[in-house]
Order: C-alpha cells, then structure tokens, then sequence
C-alpha cells in the first residue's frame, strides 16, 4: 500500500501544480489583451495545461480510491476530506470552462478576479492537508 500512497502523492501534486498555474495564464492571457498583445500561444498553453492537469487527475483519484477501498471510510475526516476534494473537482471543472471560452474567444473574468480564483485552489488543498496529517476526528 505504501507504493499506491507514493503514486497518488505523485499525481495529486502534478493536478495542483496545474490548478495553480493556469489561473495566472488566464491573468497572463487578460492583461496582454488589455494590452493588445498577441496571446493566442497563452490560450494553447492553457489548453495543454488543463489536459496535463486532467490527466494527472485521474491518476490521483485511481490510486486515491484503491488506498480508500483497501483502508476502508474511517473516520469523520475522511468524509470531510472527500467533501473537499468534490469543491476541488468542481474548481477543475470550472478551470475547463474558463478554459474552453478562452479558446472559444469569449470573454472571460478579469486578471483581478483570476489572481483572487487562483487562491481557491490552495483554501481547498489546506484543509486536505490538516485532514490527512492530524486526521482531528
């Protein structure tokens, strides 16, 4: 069990790393097109990221699922940690639509708005964290 514990570790933090980073592409791509820039590569970038982060997604939640079938649903922190991780799942969700209207060319939210949606994903990953670790009830 402790490989399947080392994989999804792995995966969770290649899914946040995307979940951080694409936020700032979507600030990056808004202030350039205040700006009049070219940001077609930046609307690319997202799209790459988004599936990376995807993928890296799925591969936490498999692993994530065999050590909960193999360790069982103990506890009232597992049910609080799962009920963070479908908020996080929702936060990708919304990543691919903000995603997809970029590449559609619609208009999406402000640079302000991602700096401050771009801190969700790390309210979300703090509670997980003292979930897992101290496991407080």
């Amino acid at each position: 069990m402790l490989w399947i514990k080392v994989a999804h570790v792995l995966f969770v933090i290649a899914w946040m790393a995307g979940l951080f980073y694409l936020p700032r592409i979507f600030v990056h791509h808004q202030e350039g097109s205040n700006a009049g820039e070219d940001v077609r590569r930046l609307v690319t970038m997202a799209q790459k990221l988004f599936r990376f982060s995807s993928v890296m997604m799925v591969l936490a939640i498999v692993p994530g699922t065999v050590l909960w079938l193999g360790y069982g649903f103990n506890g009232g922190w597992m049910h609080a940690k799962l009920g963070f991780v479908g908020l996080l799942l929702a936060y990708h969700g919304q990543s691919y639509r903000y995603t997809r209207r970029l590449a559609e060319g619609q208009t999406i939210p402000s640079s302000l708005f991602f700096r401050i949606y771009n801190e969700a994903a790390l309210l979300l990953v703090i509670p997980i964290l003292i979930l897992v670790i101290v496991k407080p009830f």
